[in-house]
């Protein structure tokens, strides 16, 4: 029998059992194994840690790198910055929202991508720019940017 998310975070934050100083670390622990904290996680890091729900929910909500829901396999970081902004990154989203179906902050039905937005990847010469996983594409246009997404997601990019 597979263990219940409340048994997997008990597991995962004993070592800070009893620590309220610790909720950061034990918030990535459980993130990092369960790749998101469902509120039934979040409920259990604050029993274990014998901090408030509200405590938990608040530090989650505060800090932009903590997800409370399921990720995409390829996250597709659209640079938001001037430089891209100038040189057409809205267009670049809405050819994201036309391929994908969805816009910043939404992940595909099928869990392919989740698409955030981001203000600066440090390649502005290459406006407009995404990331998606560790791969940079630059001097997109809303025809390349349909191209790529397609690529990456029948696997060959």
């Amino acid at each position: 029998m597979n263990p219940t998310i409340e048994d997997q975070v008990a597991e995962l934050t004993r070592p800070y059992a009893g620590a309220p100083s610790e909720l950061i670390q034990a918030l990535h622990r459980v993130q990092g194994q369960l790749g998101h904290i469902p509120r039934e996680a979040q409920a259990a890091v604050a029993k274990a840690l014998g901090v408030p729900l509200s405590q938990v929910r608040g530090v989650i909500t505060f800090y932009h790198f903590f997800r409370t829901a399921p990720v995409g396999r390829h996250t597709l970081r659209l640079c938001l910055g001037t430089a891209c902004h100038v040189r057409g990154a809205d267009l670049i989203l809405k050819a994201i929202r036309e391929e994908l179906g969805v816009g910043l902050g939404e992940t595909t039905a099928d869990g392919a991508f989740t698409v955030e937005g981001v203000r600066c990847l440090g390649a502005c010469g290459l406006a407009p720019v995404m990331m998606v996983g560790e791969e940079v594409y630059g001097r997109l246009d809303p025809k390349r940017t349909k191209r790529i997404l397609r690529q990456i997601r029948e696997g060959g990019g």
